[in-house]
């Protein structure tokens, strides 16, 4: 982010007593990162990441994980510690974020996983883990097929149209013998409530943002993200929540030759606009009492 606009961030800071964690969310490529890191050198704290893609140790590049030169920079954890066949959830991250709270330098959580934020600061079913072979069914079946399996009271809180949601209600329901909504009605207090936490959110706008993302994607090619997937060649997976990563399937399509770099460079351009997008519709609606700020000021 350029000088002028970290100046304007700062300037929409709220104030940030040296003993609350700081939380700071927003859409893909908004500059994010770039904030948690000048918070982190400035005033200090630990660099904590809430972003489902940038945990597994394939990515660096083509999920925009900070670089080697910024963890030098500032001490950053749970990023890129999760093998790409391992499977890691919301409640896997509350879990290892949990002793990062207390005891130990300021948290500065940061990331575009809206359910990570929620489940901190609103709390989680604690939901046992779904066994493989009723996630391996489920991965079988159709979107519609799902849909038919959960209970209409679950449903009715679900975007019916996000397989991964109706998926994870699928499962629960069919390996616990209990809906999802009632796992959510039992859920214990948040790990860290809201009022002991400065949360930030970027709110920002769409054409702006829009350029910030065809910029970055081509940032990410010069700095080697297809070298990375082609690395990942022989164990790619398309089924792995690892190899949905945005740009991923695109650039194996390209590696493939079932797609030029061209048209891989747009479809996952419009990929990530579409995913940023739902990112920003999640914050505006579960994040209405954070502190918001506009890199445009």
């Amino acid at each position: 982010m350029a000088d002028s606009s970290m100046t304007r961030l700062w300037e929409q800071l709220p104030t940030i007593p040296k003993d609350k964690p700081v939380l700071i969310a927003g859409p893909t490529a908004s500059g994010k990162s770039d904030l948690a890191l000048e918070i982190a050198e400035l005033i200090g704290g630990v660099i904590v990441n809430a972003d489902a893609s940038q945990v597994y140790d394939c990515w660096r590049v083509i999920s925009a994980r900070p670089s080697v030169e910024d963890e030098a920079r500032a001490p950053h954890k749970l990023y890129g510690h999760v093998a790409h066949d391992q499977s890691y959830s919301t409640g896997h991250w509350l879990r290892e974020v949990t002793p990062l709270l207390h005891g130990g330098p300021r948290p500065i959580i940061v990331g575009g996983t809206g359910l990570y934020f929620t489940a901190l600061t609103e709390g989680m079913a604690d939901i046992p883990p779904i066994p493989p072979e009723i996630r391996a069914k489920a991965d079988q079946l159709s979107l519609s097929a799902l849909i038919v399996g959960v209970d209409l009271k679950t449903l009715q809180g679900l975007d019916s149209n996000n397989r991964a949601r109706v998926q994870r209600a699928w499962e629960v329901q069919a390996a616990t013998g209990r809906s999802l909504s009632d796992w959510q009605a039992d859920t214990p207090p948040p790990r860290l409530a809201l009022t002991h936490t400065v949360p930030i959110v970027f709110d920002v706008e769409k054409d702006w943002l829009e350029h910030r993302i065809r910029q970055r994607f081509d940032k990410m090619l010069n700095m080697g993200a297809l070298d990375e997937v082609a690395a990942m060649r022989s164990r790619y997976d398309p089924s792995r929540p690892a190899c949905k990563a945005i740009g991923v399937p695109e650039l194996m399509a390209y590696l493939e030759g079932t797609m030029s770099l061209d048209d891989a460079r747009e479809r996952a351009t419009i990929a990530t606009r579409q995913f940023a997008k739902r990112q920003r519709t999640w914050f505006r609606a579960r994040m209405k009492h954070w502190h918001r700020i506009n890199p445009l000021g």
